[in-house]
């Protein structure tokens, strides 16, 4: 299977929903980095990285 930027953002969110039932402290800190992920997802930055 490849992973393309149309995997990632799924895969994102899952890795972030277990990490906030792990440990609700860090719910800002999940939510602020999966926010600023997504936005760099959705200008393109990542594709322009080869990530």
């Amino acid at each position: 299977m490849v992973i393309t930027s149309a995997h990632i953002q799924p895969i994102v969110a899952l890795v972030a929903g277990i990490l906030i039932l792990l440990m609700p402290r860090f719910l800002n800190l999940v939510v602020a980095i999966y926010l600023i992920f997504i936005g760099l997802a959705g200008l393109g930055v990542l594709k322009a990285l080869h990530l």
